[in-house]
């Protein structure tokens, strides 16, 4: 018996309309759960993400009360000696918190601030000051020589002394890489100088790759670097 019949003689032929009654069933048997799974597939980026995971910016506000004394309110330090931490990436500062806490990045001050912190409280605060708009640092040098040593090298390196370029980890603008590298426009002066000196001399040791760049800069091309990111707008 052939398997299968001219057109002609389709309707005729039984056995090619068994074949055909089949391989429907067949195929509805098999295109049922290939649909359920595309729908469950289609479905699922819609899922919201749970509560928990959510930072919690009154409770980040409560807490950055006890830091608004140095790094102001708004997280626009009025003090050139502390950092301003407004539209800081807030994965950066959760990961410094959490350094501050375990030593891992040294200072007596910072260590008792954060040594009371949870992993929460953390990343609260993190995210309600980086929610913050930076303002433009007050103080900017004056010396065109010096910000221009500055920029050339934050933009281009020192290639002879292999120093690398600033703006490949933090950006031409200063604006840094979320997580890896912070941003630093605007920084003020003062505080940048000092942690590129502590990054040299071995007191700030939480960064190989900043101890290594800052180890071949000598104190004029850090204040250059310095002045220069305070420029930055």
């Amino acid at each position: 018996m052939a398997l299968f019949c001219l057109p002609d003689n389709l309707l005729h032929c039984n056995c090619t309309m068994k074949l055909i009654s089949h391989v429907i069933v067949a195929a509805t048997l098999v295109a049922t759960p290939l649909l359920s799974f595309a729908s469950e597939e289609k479905a699922a980026p819609a899922a919201a993400a749970p509560a928990a995971n959510k930072p919690d910016l009154a409770k980040g506000e409560a807490g950055f009360a006890v830091c608004a004394a140095c790094h102001g309110a708004d997280g626009n330090s009025p003090a050139p000696t502390f950092p301003s931490l407004a539209q800081q990436h807030p994965e950066y500062l959760i990961k410094q918190l959490q350094e501050f806490k375990t030593d891992k990045r040294a200072n007596e001050i910072m260590k008792g601030m954060s040594a009371a912190l949870s992993d929460e409280d953390m990343k609260n605060v993190s995210y309600f000051v980086a929610a913050k708009k930076a303002a433009p640092t007050a103080a900017v040098s004056e010396d065109k020589k010096q910000i221009a040593l500055g920029k050339k090298i934050y933009q281009g390196g020192v290639m002879e002394r292999q120093i690398p370029a600033c703006s490949g980890c933090h950006s031409p603008t200063g604006a840094g890489i979320p997580a890896q590298y912070p941003r630093l426009r605007g920084q003020h002066t003062e505080y940048t100088e000092a942690q590129l000196k502590a990054f040299r001399d071995g007191s700030r040791a939480n960064s190989t790759q900043m101890t290594d760049v800052a180890a071949k800069l000598n104190d004029r091309e850090i204040k250059a670097v310095a002045d220069y990111i305070a420029s930055l707008r």
